[in-house]
């Protein structure tokens, strides 16, 4: 077996490449921004590799991969499935692998405390492959924080070509992020990536499409063809501004993102319909109900008068800021998150948490995006 280094040249998808003292750690954001985030959440949800993947060229026909999954433990909630890497040859499905140990992250939502404690580094193996030359992409955990140990292989590895393939940058919240989703695939723009043909670079991160200055500045400076922002769902269940911020903060992020792509195609999209903050402001609360986590809106939906947000406002204010900005930048577009589920989708495939589609939607949405937003 060789053993072939971990760089950038094999990894897609990651911003920044953190060298630890036990392997390599992707993150979807760079050094400078990490430097200042206000919280662990986001810390949490950038390390997350949704949308990272390693891809090579070989004619290996087994492959080796030793990781350090992070494990995460709810104090209160039944565990968490592992999280899953699936191994594509030349674009399709050719397995799929788990590793049950690793570190352990243990959470507390009550008071939002989080405790680590180190784990040992496992091995997945995908083996059977066909021996020809072939393009290998091995998609880690959406959801599982992962650090590369050592990749190896019985033939050698090169890196792999991407055909010209557009890069598509895309921001928005866990639901872009993947939550629900099964399979790092499976998430929904995983799944409009591969339906439209593009490279993508997945800056959706779980409860914090809030609207970060340096998220911005990292869009900015993240060489891109396409540009999408999905914005709305986490401002209204986090309570995190007032209309009064909200508007030029919008104005601010998209302003940041065309410092850096002054003509790139950039799409503001809306949020997906979310029956508990249509028409009710956050904050959102978590609550079990029959062993299952479920989400519910706390807010007064008479304090919209005095600014507070909901989905209905946002998507009205979206319309309003792009129309007005697109008559100086005819690049700049919107789409109804609606439009991608909506309040018929709701009684048809409901979010099973209340706020987060589950797989089969996750599939829907992607569809629907790579036509809505691909297809000229």
């Amino acid at each position: 077996m060789l053993t072939t280094p971990i760089t950038s040249d094999l990894v897609r998808g990651a911003v920044d490449l953190e060298r630890t003292e036990r392997g390599v750690l992707p993150h979807r954001l760079p050094a400078r921004a990490r430097q200042q985030i206000p919280d662990g959440q986001l810390a949490m949800a950038e390390s997350q590799p949704s949308g990272v993947r390693l891809a090579f060229r070989t004619t290996a026909t087994l492959v080796e991969l030793d990781v350090i999954a992070t494990k995460r433990v709810y104090v209160g909630v039944p565990p968490r499935p592992d999280g899953v890497y699936e191994l594509l040859v030349d674009g399709s499905l050719a397995g799929r692998a788990s590793v049950a140990e690793g570190d352990t992250l243990t959470i507390d939502m009550t008071d939002g405390s989080m405790r680590t404690q180190p784990g040992p580094v496992r091995t997945l193996r995908f083996a059977g492959l066909p021996g020809d030359e072939k393009d290998v992409e091995i998609w880690l955990p959406h959801d599982e924080t992962t650090q590369l140990v050592a990749l190896r292989t019985d033939t050698t590895v090169h890196s792999a070509q991407n055909g010209g393939r557009k890069t598509w940058l895309h921001h928005g919240s866990s639901i872009s992020h993947g939550s629900n989703a099964a399979t790092p695939t499976g998430t929904w723009p995983a799944v409009a990536s591969a339906l439209a043909g593009v490279e993508l670079v997945n800056l959706g991160f779980g409860g914090s499409a809030l609207l970060d200055p340096f998220t911005a500045r990292a869009m900015r400076d993240t060489p891109a063809d396409l540009i999408s922002v999905k914005i709305g769902i986490n401002l209204v269940n986090s309570d995190a501004m007032r209309l009064r911020a909200f508007v030029p903060a919008v104005h601010g992020f998209l302003d940041t993102i065309r410092e850096g792509h002054p003509t790139t195609p950039l799409l503001v999209v809306s949020p997906i319909h979310c029956a508990i903050h249509e028409h009710t402001p956050g904050p959102c609360a978590v609550a079990m109900s029959d062993g299952k986590l479920r989400f519910k809106a706390t807010g007064d939906p008479a304090e919209t008068a005095a600014g507070k947000l909901t989905l209905t406002t946002i998507r009205g204010e979206l319309a309003r800021i792009v129309k007005e900005r697109s008559a100086t930048d005819p690049n700049l577009r919107y789409l109804d998150g609606l439009t991608l589920y909506g309040e018929a989708d709701q009684a048809a495939m409901p979010l099973p948490d209340e706020l987060h589609p589950d797989a089969a939607t996750h599939r829907l949405i992607g569809e629907r995006f790579a036509r809505l937003a691909f297809d000229d």
